[in-house]
């Protein structure tokens, strides 16, 4: 998949989130989305999933608004009755406005409808369409710019879920949206002047961690403080994380033991792993036996 080379928000604006989910709630919510927004927090990627159910007319809320505008990707999930949802369009609309005048990435996942159903607003899309026809008589530049922001996002590069590719298969799907949005996030961290002089050093990390092996590998990086190894670090975790089936990034560990104690720190260590709220280890020699038993069977980074 091709990102655009948008200009983006001023390199001192922030950034509240990585990616915000558009989708159809009762097409989704409990299946493919859940799965996605799952993944992507597991991958240490900060996304807004909005779970409000409106109700019928209601408008997307200038809060709502404000998380897309603060949002780096947006990721649309299409499905069959995505057109039948006001709301949905209207996010849809806000989303290729960002698009313009931020720079905002987006990328379009067709879940149970073709690109071309989309496009051409054909099946259903059609008979909302001709509701929304009726609808708004008297504004037709609403039902025209839904129209065109459709059109716009599905000549975007995505992902069919029922494509050659993918032959429906969600989780090879979704692994591969995760993968591209983390390495994505982190080409932008280092063209935003941060990592470039590093980038030398990370692939020569890469080059050592042998992703294809299944053995254990350690890997450390040495050097006077303040040359960029905790940089170097957590980009590679980014990069790779999304491959492994838990994942968690430490840092300040020395500092973190004397202020909190090891086992704060291995209660964090399995919580994020494992991707549970709360973990209970009664002291360090439990904590060790529980990391080897629950943890020593996963691939873990």
């Amino acid at each position: 998949m091709a990102f655009n080379s948008r200009s983006s928000l001023p390199h001192s604006e922030r950034w509240d989130y990585d990616v915000f989910l558009s989708f159809r709630g009762e097409d989704t919510r409990k299946t493919f989305v859940g799965h996605l927004y799952r993944e992507l927090s597991r991958a240490g990627i900060n996304t807004f999933k909005d779970d409000e159910t409106l109700k019928s007319g209601a408008s997307i809320s200038p809060q709502l608004v404000s998380s897309i505008k603060r949002s780096r990707f947006s990721i649309l999930v299409f499905s069959k009755n995505y057109a039948s949802s006001k709301w949905c369009l209207d996010e849809l609309s806000k989303i290729i406005e960002s698009r313009h005048k931020l720079g905002q990435e987006v990328v379009p996942i067709f879940y149970d409808i073709s690109p071309s159903e989309v496009r051409s607003q054909r099946n259903s899309f059609a008979d909302a369409f001709s509701r929304y026809e009726e609808d708004f008589k008297g504004d037709t530049k609403k039902v025209h710019k839904w129209r065109n922001a459709l059109y716009e996002a599905t000549n975007l590069a995505g992902h069919d879920l029922h494509s050659s590719t993918y032959n429906g298969n969600e989780s090879m799907c979704i692994q591969h949206i995760v993968k591209e949005i983390s390495n994505e996030l982190c080409r932008k961290s280092m063209s935003s002047g941060m990592l470039v002089v590093a980038e030398s050093q990370i692939r020569a990390v890469c080059s050592l961690l042998m992703m294809e092996c299944e053995d254990v590998r350690f890997i450390g990086i040495s050097g006077m403080g303040g040359i960029g190894k905790t940089t170097i670090a957590r980009a590679i975790f980014v990069r790779f994380s999304h491959q492994f089936e838990g994942a968690c990034f430490v840092a300040n560990i020395k500092e973190n033991q004397a202020k909190q104690g090891l086992l704060s720190l291995q209660k964090n260590l399995v919580s994020e792993v494992l991707t549970v709220e709360s973990v209970n280890i009664a002291n360090e020699y439990s904590g060790i036996d529980l990391i080897r038993k629950r943890l020593g069977s996963k691939k873990v980074v």
